[in-house]
């Protein structure tokens, strides 16, 4: 963790100059947006591989009309198919679980009060009035005009906003590309339930700015945007 930490300070030291106090939380956006440019790559694997899915489609609806009355048949010869064309049904999850040790690792820098044995420096850093080691419950306690108050009031308003661009981009791309054709006969059992989910994935953020420190709010709704942006590129 104190590796982490260094390098989350030096950032900061950089960004200094223009970000005065708040130098931490720009290295905090810095730091998630070299995560993602790493991950970048896997996402247009992924964004291949959803293609590729699409252009199954076909064969699978032909699977259907085959054994739309075994779903456990069906289940299986669409996972068969995947597997003799090298699409995996899955791909698009990696960039996602890739990000997953980078979040805890901010998760634990603000949340603990000791790095290598020596006091948590990181915990003294702002994001103008919010500490980044503080919660909305903390927040809270100084009023919701207050300065940490309204810190939060912007990130669950930018977190609204991206999550409403998401919502309106998955279902034109679910419009667009359905994965399951209502008219071919059973779904392939548990696909329905992820398919309605996924517009609303976003929203799911606001509840996760509510709950962890401010540096990983920091950290969930940087990357948030960035995967809503990137899908509105590569799915184009």
């Amino acid at each position: 963790m104190s590796v982490f930490a260094t390098l989350v300070e030096r950032l900061a030291d950089l960004l200094q100059p223009l970000f005065g106090a708040s130098a931490a939380a720009a290295a905090i956006v810095l730091f998630t947006a070299l995560v993602r440019l790493l991950v970048h790559p896997l996402s247009r694997a992924a964004a291949r591989g959803q293609k590729a899915r699409i252009a199954l489609q076909p064969k699978i609806a032909e699977l259907r009309r085959k054994h739309g009355k075994n779903p456990e048949k069906l289940q299986r010869a669409v996972l068969e198919l995947h597997a003799e064309e090298k699409v995996s049904p899955l791909a698009g999850l990696l960039p996602g679980l890739l990000q997953v040790p980078a979040f805890f690792v901010l998760y634990h820098l603000f949340s603990s009060d000791t790095i290598g044995g020596r006091a948590n420096e990181l915990l003294g850093h702002e994001l103008f009035a919010a500490p980044l080691g503080g919660r909305w419950t903390d927040a809270l306690q100084g009023g919701l005009l207050g300065g940490a108050g309204l810190v939060y009031a912007g990130l669950f308003a930018v977190v609204a906003c991206v999550a409403a661009f998401g919502y309106r981009l998955s279902k034109r791309m679910m419009a667009a590309n359905p994965v399951v054709p209502a008219a071919e006969g059973p779904q392939v059992p548990g696909l329905g339930a992820v398919t309605r989910a996924m517009p609303f994935l976003s929203f799911f953020t606001l509840v996760t700015v509510a709950v962890v420190p401010l540096a990983a709010a920091l950290y969930v709704v940087t990357s948030t945007t960035w995967s809503v942006v990137e899908r509105a590129v590569l799915y184009r």
